[in-house]
C-alpha cells in the first residue's frame, strides 16, 4: 500500500482558510442569533389589546397579559417603554408573558413617545405629532395616569411602574410629581443617572426661534452624532427647560442639587442594568445608592442588581429580568404562590 502525502496549494490554503472563516463568521451569527426574542411562541394565558385615553384625548395603545386566576396576585405591572419603540417590542411582550406566568398581570402601554415619530391625533384640523423626534416628554405623565387609571379599572387598586432606559425618566418623574398613592413601587430598568449634558447653545437658539415661528414640529439636526440624528424645535426645548432644577439632576448627583426630585418619592425603587454592554453598571448603581443615601428624605427602600449575561434590551433573557422583578414584589408585598400552583415560578 503506497500512502502518497497532500501539500496542498498556495491556493488550496487561501480556499481552506476563507472556508474555516465563514464557518466561524456562521458560528459568532449562530451565538448572536440563539435567544433572539423574535423566538417567541404564542402565550400561554390570555392577551389583549388595549386603549388608555388620556386626559387631553390622547388614545394610547397596550397590551394586558393576564395571570391565571388561580395564581394572580393583588398588584399589576405596568411596563413603559424606552425612546424610539413602542409596546410590541419583542422584549416587552416577552417580560410581559413572563410576568404572568408568575402570578402579575402586566400592561405594556404606550406613551405619546412611542417610536420615532407618530401622529397622536387631530386638533382644530391640525396634526398632532409625537414620538422620538416630536414628542413632548414631560407631557407623559397624561399617559402614565391614563394607564394606572386603565389598571384600577381592571381591579387593580396598587401597581408597579416599571420604565425601561427613556421610560424609567418617565416613571421615575411622574411618581415624584403625582405621588401618586396607587403606586407602591418603582422599577427603573437601564434608565440614566445623571443630570446629563446642557443641550448645544446653538441648537436651542434655533429651536427657540423655530417655536416662536410656530415652526416647533421643525427638525433640528444633532451636530454631535456620526450618523443623521434629528429632534424637532418643540422636543428640544422641552429637554432644555425641565419644570425645575430638581428634575433636572433628579437623584442629586451634583451635591449642589437642593432637594432633588427623588426626595418627593417614597415607594420603594429597584434599579438594575444589565452586564453586556448597557448604558449603565455598578458603578451607577452604586452611585443612586448613595446620592439617595444623603438625602433628607426618598425612597422607602432602593434595591439594586446586576443581571447577568444581557444587553440593555434583555435580549434572550427576559424570563431573567421578570424573575427578578416579581421577587422583588414578592418580598416588598409579601406575597406567597397558591400552594400547588405550578404555573408561578419562583
Amino acid at each position: 500500500m503506497i500512502i502518497r502525502r497532500f501539500a496542498p496549494t498556495a491556493r488550496q490554503i487561501a480556499a481552506i482558510a476563507a472556508v474555516l472563516a465563514l464557518t466561524g463568521t456562521a458560528f459568532v451569527l449562530w451565538r448572536m442569533h440563539l435567544h433572539r426574542p423574535e423566538r417567541m411562541s404564542v402565550g400561554k394565558f390570555p392577551e389583549q389589546l388595549v386603549y388608555a385615553r388620556t386626559q387631553d384625548d390622547i388614545l394610547d395603545s397596550g397590551a394586558i397579559f393576564t395571570a391565571p386566576k388561580d395564581a394572580a396576585k393583588p398588584v399589576a405591572i405596568i411596563l413603559i417603554h424606552g425612546w424610539g419603540v413602542n409596546f410590541y417590542q419583542p422584549t416587552y411582550v416577552a417580560i410581559g408573558r413572563a410576568l404572568a406566568e408568575r402570578g402579575y398581570t402586566c400592561i405594556a402601554g404606550n406613551t405619546r413617545m412611542h417610536d420615532l415619530g407618530n401622529v397622536e391625533g387631530y386638533r382644530w384640523g391640525k396634526r398632532v405629532r409625537g414620538g422620538g423626534y416630536w414628542g413632548v416628554a414631560s407631557d407623559q405623565v397624561r399617559d402614565l395616569a391614563a394607564w394606572i387609571d386603565f389598571a384600577e379599572a381592571r381591579g387593580f387598586k396598587k401597581v408597579v411602574l416599571a420604565g425601561h432606559s427613556a421610560g424609567a425618566a418617565a416613571v421615575r418623574e411622574y411618581q415624584a410629581e403625582k405621588q401618586d398613592r396607587r403606586v407602591v413601587g418603582l422599577v427603573l430598568a437601564s434608565g440614566s443617572m445623571g443630570p446629563g449634558a446642557p443641550p448645544d447653545p446653538g441648537q436651542v437658539a434655533e429651536a427657540t426661534r423655530l417655536v416662536a415661528q410656530g415652526e416647533g414640529d421643525a427638525l433640528v439636526r444633532d451636530p454631535k452624532r456620526s450618523f443623521p440624528s434629528y429632534i424637532s424645535a418643540a422636543t428640544l426645548l422641552d429637554i432644555a427647560s425641565p419644570p425645575s432644577p430638581e428634575f433636572k439632576d433628579f437623584f442629586g448627583v451634583q451635591t449642589a442639587t437642593t432637594n432633588p426630585a427623588v426626595t418627593h418619592i417614597r415607594c420603594p425603587l429597584l434599579a438594575f442594568y444589565g452586564t453586556r454592554g448597557d448604558v449603565g453598571g455598578e458603578k451607577e448603581l452604586e452611585l443612586l445608592k448613595s446620592c439617595i443615601k444623603r438625602q433628607p428624605s426618598g425612597p422607602a427602600r432602593v434595591d439594586t442588581i446586576m443581571i447577568r449575561g444581557t444587553d440593555h434590551m434583555y435580549a434572550g433573557e427576559e424570563g431573567q429580568v421578570a424573575e427578578i422583578i416579581a421577587k422583588w414584589a414578592d418580598a416588598l408585598f409579601q406575597i406567597e404562590p397558591p400552594k400547588g400552583d405550578s404555573s408561578v415560578k419562583r
